[in-house]
């Protein structure tokens, strides 16, 4: 039998009025439905179509995501969904959040699980978000596992943070440092080394080939910025072709500084995943698929299915993730001893705890060293400027004192 949307407004039992959507065959029995509820229904009318495709092409970004999650958890606790739901919408108003919680929402009062509503935002909640509040809602933990998930979004959001933190100084240094050179070399060497133009002698080695690159960059620099762009956004869009993008992860993972670097926060994200889905006691193979399905690393996708493929035939978890060869010792450790001793959920975020510690010590060291190699370079690619432009000179110097 079709389901129809219909709209109403309601007293319920402590005489609150209610508004919402909800789902019958008919009229009669959404009243039905909300009379079920003890509530004294004032008016149910058919809802007007809805469009919800804007609403699942909208992301959040980690830290929106960690606050929503945060006020639901505080919310939930005391108020049923859909008012928490009608609380923070209200909040929200006409914002990208407003719209997201608008459609689930609706998708509650409609007559849907939280979960399953959210599925209408799938960019805003990914599938581990969406199957830990389902397993919350199921265990009637809903409070408490949107509150580990507030946590993890949070740990998620800073770690993120911290590392753009750190990023932002080296890349602006980088960029006046390009900025200086190409000014130099388009702009200052071509007047300074036109003066040398007329004299009898040959110029230096080092002086031609300072004038060729910058007499280059003069006449082709737009190509080459054009070549640039254009190859960014060929690279880009190949990324999408899964066999290249597998090779690109692959390398990746075999750069010698941010390979580790990279496979680390994979690790940590993963055992801080796996650790809040034991939480929500959702069965260890279904965390395992889940994190597979999420991965930003295809090879760790690929390693995670071939993990969950050996738990689901009888294997352990360390013994799958050592097998895969991508995963550090301590989270196989672990991950083992956890097994042993029924303690995986808090020994595997231990192990996030961990290796975020390890990653941050990592990444502020090669920061730290990258900083002084930009001036460094820098500053050896200025001097070979300044050195091709006074070798001239010395020259002419030691004519004129012959």
């Amino acid at each position: 039998m079709s389901r129809t949307a219909f709209i109403y407004r309601a007293l319920d039992r402590k005489g609150r009025e209610r508004q919402g959507r909800l789902a019958a065959p008919d009229p009669a029995a959404a009243r039905q439905n909300l009379a079920a509820r003890g509530w004294h229904v004032l008016r149910v009318d058919p809802a007007q179509p809805r469009d919800v495709r804007p609403v699942a092409r909208l992301r959040l970004g980690l830290a929106r995501r960690a606050l929503l999650t945060r006020q639901l958890a505080a919310l939930v606790a005391v108020s049923p969904v859909e008012e928490a739901l009608r609380t923070m919408l209200r909040q929200a108003g006409a914002t990208r959040e407003g719209a997201v919680i608008g459609a689930v929402h609706a998708g509650v009062c409609e007559g849907l699980g939280l979960a399953e509503a959210m599925g209408r935002a799938p960019r805003a909640f990914p599938p581990v978000y969406r199957a830990m509040i389902g397993a919350g809602e199921s265990a009637g933990r809903l409070p408490q596992i949107a509150t580990r998930l507030a946590d993890l979004a949070e740990r998620q959001a800073q770690v993120r943070a911290r590392l753009a933190g750190a990023l932002a100084y080296p890349l602006a240094l980088a960029a006046v440092a390009v900025a200086v050179v190409t000014g130099l070399m388009v702009a200052v060497v071509p007047r300074v080394v036109e003066q040398f133009d007329a004299a009898s002698r040959q110029l230096p080695w080092l002086t031609r080939a300072v004038i060729a690159v910058s007499g280059f960059l003069a006449t082709w620099g737009w190509a080459m910025l054009l070549a640039i762009v254009l190859g960014g956004l060929a690279f880009v869009r190949a990324l999408a072709w899964l066999p290249f993008r597998a090779r690109v992860d692959h390398a990746l993972l075999r750069l010698p500084v941010l390979g580790p670097l990279w496979r680390d926060a994979q690790a940590a994200a993963l055992a801080r995943t796996l650790a809040t889905m034991i939480a929500a006691r959702l069965p260890l193979l279904e965390g395992l698929r889940l994190s597979a399905r999420t991965a930003a690393n295809h090879s760790h996708a690929r390693a995670l299915a071939q993990v969950a493929q050996g738990v689901r035939e009888g294997g352990s978890l360390a013994a799958g993730l050592s097998q895969a060869g991508l995963f550090p010792p301590l989270l196989i450790a672990m991950a083992a001893s956890g097994e042993a001793s029924g303690q995986l959920g808090p020994l595997l975020e231990s192990a996030a705890d961990a290796l975020d510690r390890a990653f941050e010590v990592t990444a502020a060291t090669a920061l730290a060293l990258l900083e002084p190699a930009i001036i460094v370079v820098m500053g050896a690619i200025v001097a070979l400027i300044i050195l091709a432009i006074l070798l001239p000179i010395l020259q002419l110097q030691t004519l004129v004192g012959n």
